[in-house]
């Protein structure tokens, strides 16, 4: 197969993989040696290592990305009866935790440039049965923190930080997962920092908040065999600590290479007819996904295929209007700047390490 043919992946996690391997097949075989595999001392470190990197006193790991929103919610007091704002234009996690724990999710609109969720949209939608925001930095591009705690400090709600594709990325200054009442994490292998298989991590400054999400994670246990509330089986082993704990390690360099293809993707397409991704400075993105936007996106979209180029489509349609939330009432027109969204944006190939060569032939389809 010649080189112009060769398929371009979206992400290859493979050739990531082949510099770790041998390193945590021997933590695989040290944890079984040791005989300790749920909440043992890579867990713990993991968990106080993160916190020094967030720049946050208490750190507490959860099985996956989801169970982090949903802990955080239960932890901040949020149920029945309770409304909690967030964006529609995000994985379906964001809003889904909302309901688990019986509260109603009510969508504002984002921002044209960012993609984030937009404040001046979330004020409109504030009433007085709305208990918290979900900001949701999405594509490793940072909301506007400060606006979002204004709101919280006039209205006495609660942020919860769906960090989820956006570890490293900072606002003004701050990592995301530190400006809120918690800070939720995948670790699913797509992001930032992945690992290979389900994770998640909440983040808070709160020594309650962490004490009550301890509890949670573990059945609603205080000690062994001693409950005091209906918890959940959320918990992170130590197969997937200790990698975590080698890639977070290296995760400053891993960053450094999505914004070096992020770099390469402006300078070639700066002057074309896509919109490129807003970053008003770039050491403040981390580029989870590098999401730009066309008028004719499916007809480029067709053409990249064509050449064996991969993208993705996220999102084609706002929660807002999905089948599941139908009973929401909102209609085609509600959140105008979403939808225009869901029709224009295409995410192209960003990963550490994509050849330049790559980057190259992605541009070129699309400047053709």
């Amino acid at each position: 197969m010649s080189s112009v043919n060769k398929p371009v992946p979206f992400l290859n996690l493979t050739n990531e993989f082949a510099t770790l391997e041998a390193d945590w097949l021997r933590d695989i075989a040290a944890t079984g040696h040791a005989g300790s595999f749920i909440l043992g001392p890579n867990v713990q470190a993991f968990e106080k290592e993160f916190a020094e990197a967030v720049g946050v006193k208490h750190a507490v790991s959860v099985a996956n990305g989801t169970d982090a929103l949903i802990l955080s919610l239960r932890a901040l007091g949020i149920g029945p009866g309770d409304e909690v704002i967030t964006s529609p234009y995000t994985f379906f996690a964001s809003a889904e935790a909302i309901d688990v724990v019986g509260a109603t999710p009510v969508f504002a609109d984002i921002e044209e440039k960012s993609f984030c969720l937009d404040p001046e949209s979330v004020e409109q939608f504030i009433t007085d049965k709305t208990r918290a925001i979900i900001p949701v930095h999405i594509f490793g591009h940072a909301a506007r923190m400060d606006r979002f705690q204004q709101l919280a400090d006039k209205h006495n709600l609660k942020i919860v930080e769906d960090c989820a594709q956006a570890y490293g990325a900072r606002f003004n200054g701050k990592m995301v997962g530190s400006m809120g009442d918690t800070g939720s994490f995948s670790f699913y292998p797509t992001k930032v920092l992945g690992g290979y298989g389900d994770g998640g991590m909440i983040t808070t400054n709160s020594s309650d908040i962490d004490e009550h999400l301890r509890r949670l994670r573990n059945h609603g246990a205080v000690r062994p065999f001693i409950h005091t509330e209906i918890g959940y089986n959320s918990r992170l082993d130590e197969i997937q600590a200790s990698l975590l704990r080698r890639k977070l390690r290296k995760i400053d360099q891993a960053i450094a290479g999505r914004r070096q293809v992020a770099e390469r993707y402006h300078a070639q397409l700066k002057d074309s007819a896509l919109v490129l991704p807003k970053a008003p400075q770039v050491e403040q993105h981390a580029y989870n996904l590098y999401t730009v936007r066309i008028a004719d996106r499916d007809a480029v979209r067709a053409r990249l295929t064509e050449q064996q180029i991969a993208t993705a489509l996220c999102y084609p349609q706002g929660l807002h209007l999905q089948e599941v939330y139908k009973s929401l009432k909102y209609s085609p027109g509600s959140l105008p700047v979403t939808e225009k969204a869901c029709t224009e944006a295409l995410s192209l190939p960003i990963y550490p390490g994509m050849p330049e060569s790559d980057v190259d032939r992605v541009c070129s389809t699309l400047l053709t």
